[in-house]
């Protein structure tokens, strides 16, 4: 009774965005105890800049849970906002506050946006981010085979981007972060944008990302759906029949790829709620996808017993 009581008092505490660690103990990393920290992708400034403002330099917020070791694993969230703005609060801070509230470590990443940005840089800033986490996988408690990426809606397409195009490192690199897999460990699509080519294309996101006329090969190398292989990570899908945003087709779309690889995969429709709806505690239905997200995770081994 008295773990039930901690585990919800944890999980209301992730609704209303609560975003201090209380407890200050010894297994939390050094730097990372009270409020989150912020951290540029790139030290020295992000390769292809066009400025020196807030909006041209790429982060990740460290979210920190009370004991990072309990699970060892970290999740990258990549907010949405039709690569134009980045919905941070609902899909970004209350997301890794709940995350903690399970014991994993969560980085919310500001990626650089359009129109003043277009692809490779969007996925250029997703892969360093997987890369940075990685490579100091160890300062920041957690392990480097646990490093998955989560993405809400166009965030989400930039997440199933980089669940279908990543590489192995650099072992020659100078840069050390450079060295390791830029692949995701596991991957959650909430109400995610895949497709760049189905007639249940996103434009907007489209239009963000490559431009007015895209390249039609562009356009079908980014339908993500068409990109699956054997080698894409583990998948957690959710989305909504009345989502007239984003329509459910996409994620139908990736986890039907997905099975046919033989890539283990579970998507969540359901039958009602609105575009963009985050953690939506307060729907009794449709506030249930945290809990089987939950779920999925403890199944692969990803959460402690």
């Amino acid at each position: 009774m008295r773990a039930a009581c901690v585990s919800l008092i944890l999980l209301l505490s992730a609704a209303i965005g609560y975003s201090e660690q209380r407890n200050a103990g010894p297994a939390v990393p050094a730097g990372l105890i009270g409020e989150p920290q912020t951290i540029p992708l790139w030290e020295n400034g992000a390769p292809g800049a066009l400025g020196n403002e807030d909006r041209d330099k790429p982060t990740i917020t460290i979210y920190a849970p009370v004991d990072a070791s309990e699970t060892g694993t970290a999740v990258i969230v990549a907010p949405g906002g039709g690569y134009t703005f980045l919905a941070t609060n609902h899909e970004g801070r209350q997301v890794a506050n709940w995350f903690n509230a399970l014991g994993i470590t969560a980085f919310v990443l500001k990626y650089r946006l359009g129109p003043r940005y277009h692809h490779p840089i969007e996925l250029g800033d997703a892969q360093r981010a997987i890369r940075l986490v990685r490579a100091r996988a160890k300062e920041f408690e957690v392990r480097p085979d646990r490093v998955g990426i989560m993405g809400f809606s166009a965030g989400g397409h930039l997440a199933s981007t980089a669940a279908t195009h990543f590489d192995d490192g650099d072992p020659g690199a100078a840069d050390p972060i450079n060295r390791v897999s830029s692949r995701p460990d596991f991957v959650i699509l909430a109400y995610p944008v895949i497709s760049f080519t189905a007639p249940y294309t996103h434009h907007g996101s489209l239009m963000a990302l490559l431009g007015e006329n895209p390249d039609a090969e562009l356009r079908r190398d980014l339908s993500n759906e068409l990109r699956v292989t054997p080698q894409t990570p583990p998948t957690f899908l959710f989305s909504t029949s009345a989502d007239t945003g984003v329509p459910p087709e996409n994620s139908a779309a990736f986890y039907l790829a997905l099975h046919k690889a033989g890539v283990p995969a579970e998507l969540h429709i359901f039958e009602k709620g609105p575009h963009g709806v985050g953690l939506d505690l307060a729907d009794p239905t449709l506030g249930e996808w945290p809990a089987l997200l939950a779920n999925w995770l403890r199944n692969r081994g990803l959460l402690a017993k």
